[in-house]
């Protein structure tokens, strides 16, 4: 029984005998019994001087990196005033640099000297130069004891008082998590010019500078603002302003802060209308009853624990707006909140959601929604199988320590060239993910180059030879993994019962960062073991030379022209690379790398044709059907045979002006931008060659 159990009890006579209870020291009791010591219920008085005693906290990292990159901030709290400053951080080891920034400000503005710094015992303000720095500087340092962050209350507090101010503003705004940083800067700009309870309800900034904060200058956070365009960035028919988000007062420069949602940059006015009845997530509301290009931003509006960005700090110099003093503050009053409507998303209906201009879907869950469902799963099927086939992994638990890869699903369309249309699903490794020196370490593999095909095309043309072509199924499949790499298993295709296994890769995936270079090598030597030799200078081209005949090979990734005199041995190559890797026969060569093969055997003749590229292009930048002109020059400009050099003397001086080379340059370039144009080009070539004509 406790001390205090037999004190009670003897008080009510319970206990005959025993008139006092003075119980010794019991170690065992302690032993057994010892629990936290309770916090006092009231904190101390607020120091007398700015500076003499400075709170600290660093919070994060935030699940989604700000507008500017940073996943962390820190504060600085003066216990006298209650003034709060805020920076934003992209690494905790920022941490000593923006201290040392801040101190120097606070102090030239104060002419005080910073006396005492209370924080925890995180290992951003542990470091043996930040302590090498306080003892220099005479500042007394103040830690926490390990595991009670309720000793740094005041920072602790705070912290949680910004992240609740911000997560409610970015909630009401609709902005998405990634303006964290900028909901926490604007909460910290209103904690300084609100009431403090630690300051009998008094003003931090008033404490601070000795000045009445104003506060006709406050609005809405995210809310619409119509902001001036300068009239050198507009004609004299454009609208005066453009409709931008307010995300915040500025810091080091005047005005406002606003979020430019088409050029996605922040933009500082001060010649700006605000409509703060209207937010952000209005105009997302607005624009549902239209198919979204983009998933619903409310997705990413839940309010987590996480706040919300811009990169910079405190903002202790009021906007412009703020310099004309009022009669008396407005009471801000704000309406009652809204019923924001939520907009219906992945309906059967809506089977266009997030796809790209061939129709080809982003994700699994997109290929749910399409009406090519079917085709697009029996693609995945496909490719499982052809993973299965060449055991690319096994299923086994996540060792300790080890890091297991994510992966997507890609989806695309091909043409053939008889016009059908061919779905294809690949499974790629997040590569991204990947550490060098630990999943990785080589990852360079050579192609062929243009000049080698063009060459060898040559040859083929000039000495009749017979030209083949072959694609290789799951190229990178092949390779075979020296590193240890695990991976999750496939989105829509995990194996019941095992949903918690992860894949040990035995061969390369595609998206893995050596898997080009692991293909290259299972390939090369295959090609050493059938007797071809690597030519020295072009690495992606083989050759095997028999008594009265040769077999040459390009090989760009998984394409693969085979070129000789003699069709048995280009046979012979064929079925022994069917044996080895999963081969796709495409007869006589007819394209390669995007490039039509047209050919005339009888004529010793090769062509080489892009017009089927060329057309995309056009299409994809909706110049299909644009006039074509004759000539790109004005139709002021005469060429005669006059403007050409008459004598030697006149050549040989014309040849030291870089005309003909300047226009050609400008032709070509004109010729890769207006298709349509190509006409005109060939008179000027004309002209240029033989200006005699």
């Amino acid at each position: 029984m406790s001390e205090k159990g037999m004190q009670v009890m003897a008080a009510g006579g319970r206990l005959p005998g025993l008139s006092k209870v003075d119980l010794t020291f019991c170690e065992d009791c302690i032993l057994g019994k010892q629990k936290k010591v309770s916090f006092s219920k009231t904190g101390p008085a607020p120091k007398l001087q700015k500076l003499e005693l400075v709170h600290t906290d660093v919070w994060g990292p935030a699940q989604v990196p700000s507008v500017g990159n940073s996943l962390y901030f820190v504060t600085f709290i003066d216990d006298a005033t209650r003034k709060l400053w805020v920076f934003f951080l992209k690494h905790k080891s920022d941490v000593f640099e923006t201290f040392k920034k801040w101190r120097a400000c606070v102090e030239t503005e104060t002419g005080n000297k910073l006396k005492c710094l209370k924080s925890d015992n995180g290992g951003e303000y542990c470091s043996k130069e930040f302590e090498n720095f306080c003892s220099s500087h005479g500042i007394r340092r103040l830690k926490t004891v390990p595991g009670t962050p309720q000793q740094n209350g005041v920072a602790e507090r705070m912290n949680r008082t910004i992240l609740e101010r911000a997560r409610a503003m970015r909630i009401h705004s609709g902005l998405p998590k990634s303006f964290w940083a900028d909901a926490v800067n604007t909460a910290v700009y209103l904690i300084n010019r609100g009431p403090s309870a630690a300051l009998s309800f008094g003003i931090p900034e008033e404490a601070w500078t000795g000045k009445k904060p104003t506060l006709s200058h406050l609005r809405v956070f995210g809310c619409d603002a119509y902001v001036m365009i300068n009239p050198g960035d507009r004609s004299k028919l454009d609208p005066k302003s453009k409709k931008l988000s307010f995300i915040g007062y500025g810091g080091d420069e005047y005005g406002y802060r606003f979020w430019d949602h088409d050029a996605h940059k922040v933009v500082c006015s001060r010649d700006v209308v605000f409509h703060e009845d209207a937010v952000y997530k209005d105009r997302e509301a607005g624009k549902s009853s239209t198919p979204p290009l983009f998933p619903n931003i409310a997705d990413d509006m839940d309010g987590g624990d996480e706040p919300v960005g811009t990169d910079g700090e405190a903002h202790e110099n009021a906007p412009e707006a703020q310099q004309q003093e009022p009669a008396e503050l407005p009471i801000a009053v704000r309406k009652a909140p809204r019923n924001p409507r939520v907009p219906a998303r992945y309906l059967s209906t809506m089977n266009y959601l997030l796809l790209t201009d061939s129709g080809e879907p982003e994700s699994y869950e997109e290929v749910q929604q399409t009406d090519a469902r079917g085709e697009w799963e029996s693609a995945m099927e496909e490719e499982m199988q052809s993973l299965t086939k060449n055991k690319t992994w096994e299923l086994v638990k996540l060792p300790k320590g080890k890091k297991a890869l994510h992966n997507r699903w890609i989806y695309r369309i091909k043409g053939d060239t008889d016009g059908r249309r061919r779905y294809k699903a690949r499974l790629v490794v997040k590569g991204y993910e990947q550490r060098a020196g630990v999943d990785y370490t080589d990852v360079f593999a050579p192609v062929v180059k243009l000049t080698t095909i063009r060459t060898v095309l040559s040859i083929v043309a000039v000495r009749d030879l017979h030209l083949e072509q072959m694609d290789v199924k799951t190229t990178f499949l092949h390779g075979d993994l020296e590193e240890e790499i695990y991976m999750h298993q496939p989105v829509g295709f995990e194996e019941r019962g095992k949903e918690s296994l992860v894949c040990r890769l035995r061969k390369s995936l595609y998206g893995l960062k050596q898997a080009p270079r692991q293909w290259y090598i299972k390939f090369e030597n295959f090609m050493e073991e059938n007797g071809f030799l690597k030519c020295d200078t072009y690495h992606c081209c083989f050759i095997k030379r028999y008594d009265r005949s040769y077999v040459i090979l390009l090989i760009y990734v998984d394409d693969m022209l085979i070129a000789g005199p003699n069709m048995t041995h280009i046979e012979e190559l064929k079925t022994r690379l069917s044996e080895c890797f999963e081969m796709k026969d495409l007869g006589p060569a007819n394209h390669i790398l995007g490039m039509r093969i047209i050919r005339d055997r009888s004529a010793r003749r090769l062509r080489l044709s892009q017009q089927a590229y060329v057309e995309k292009i056009l299409e994809k930048f909706g110049m299909k059907k644009a006039k074509p002109v004759g000539s790109p020059f004005a139709s002021h400009f005469k060429l005669s045979k006059t403007l050409a050099p008459k004598t030697a003397e006149e050549r040989e001086s014309m040849a030291d002006i870089p005309y003909a080379s300047a226009v050609g340059s400008l032709m070509y370039a004109m010729v890769c931008t207006r298709p349509d144009i190509a006409q005109g080009v060939r008179v000027v070539s004309r002209y240029m060659s033989d200006p005699g004509k």
